[in-house]
């Protein structure tokens, strides 16, 4: 065995090392690599009878990757995208091993030329106007709990914030003075400065009350039990307002609601009320535009309205009445913006 090299200590150098010191990869970064990992040892030991403690470098070779992959697919039902996130770390980790062990280049060339495999992308879901609106109306107002819901559904939609960053939102990130802001953490360290309607300020206030003079360091969320509110708290508590509200409206039994659903909502409400694509993008803090012009090629009520402004007329045209498209700005602007 002496001869081979030991698995371990690259695991614990590269996701303690890599990822955290050198890299500074955000939380849900690290977490997925190191879940990666763990279901790929436990694969091995399943599949191989091999003791995680005991499992080398050269074991994991392509052909072992591949089928990892085609047992996430088959055994674990998982999705192409999800196949895809699992190979990427995998991806990632091997390039850490090459730069340790570089002995072992071909061996990781050839996992690295396993391909990501291409799919489908899904259509962005989000809600109609009169949705979000019976979503903000469920909580009951009249109990602190549903205070709390309220402000934080509301914040969700203020901001377009993911549950992760509503998590981690603190006190000290809150600005509620005449210019009403809040301070985000996104991914990969990322900051972004937000602003707040004048109404998300009076009920965040309102909810927090004597908490505001409390430390700056105090989460913004709390559970019931004080303690602060997790993503999944989160996730929980949009996917069960969703699904109270859909006793009322029955459009949203058809739609699945999350927090990245109402993500999505801000995003398109913003684009429908005018906002440039640009100004959406630092929003909701995507690094790249393309990443936001997909809330354009959702729209399809906008894109009727710009298709209605350049349809030629049945009547006869007069100088007064017929607009030409060269000469309107504003539709000029949405079709610069796609």
């Amino acid at each position: 065995m002496s001869e081979y090299h030991r698995l371990g200590p690259y695991v614990r150098q590269f996701l303690l090392q890599d990822l955290i010191a050198d890299r500074n990869l955000s939380r849900n970064t690290q977490r997925s690599y190191r879940d990666t990992i763990r279901l790929l040892l436990r694969f091995i030991d399943q599949q191989h009878s091999t003791d995680p403690t005991q499992v080398t470098v050269e074991q994991v070779n392509a052909d072992l990757v591949r089928s990892f992959l085609t047992y996430l697919e088959q055994n674990r039902t998982n999705s192409v995208a999800t196949r895809n996130q699992r190979l990427a770390a995998i991806h990632s980790f091997c390039r850490f091993i090459a730069r340790q062990v570089p002995e072992l280049l071909d061996q990781v060339r050839e996992i690295q030329s396993i391909p990501l495999r291409r799919s489908v992308v899904p259509c962005i879901a989000y809600l109609e106007k009169e949705e979000i609106d019976i979503v903000l109306a469920t909580p009951d107002r009249s109990r602190p709990q549903g205070q709390r819901d309220y402000a934080l559904l509301l914040f969700l939609y203020n901001t377009g914030a993911r549950a992760d960053e509503a998590a981690h939102t603190t006190l000290g990130d809150l600005n509620l003075g005449p210019h009403p802001s809040v301070r985000i953490f996104g991914k990969g360290g990322k900051t972004r400065l937000c602003p707040l309607w004048s109404h998300t300020s009076k009920i965040l206030r309102n909810m927090l009350g004597p908490r505001l003079d409390g430390s700056r360091e105090a989460p913004l969320f709390r559970n019931v039990r004080g303690q602060p509110m997790t993503r999944f708290g989160i996730h929980t508590l949009v996917k069960r307002t969703a699904a109270k509200a859909a006793q009322t409206v029955p459009s949203l039994r058809e739609k699945r609601a999350t927090p990245h659903t109402i993500r999505h909502t801000t995003a398109v409400h913003l684009l429908r009320s005018g906002v440039d694509i640009n100004t959406i993008r630092a929003w909701l803090g995507h690094v790249s535009l393309e990443t936001t012009n997909r809330y354009a090629q959702v729209d399809l009520e906008m894109k009727a309205k710009a298709l209605e402004t350049c349809a030629i007329s049945q009547a006869d045209p007069s100088p007064e009445r017929t607009r030409i498209w060269r000469k309107d700005p504003d539709l000029l602007a949405f079709l610069n913006s796609l």
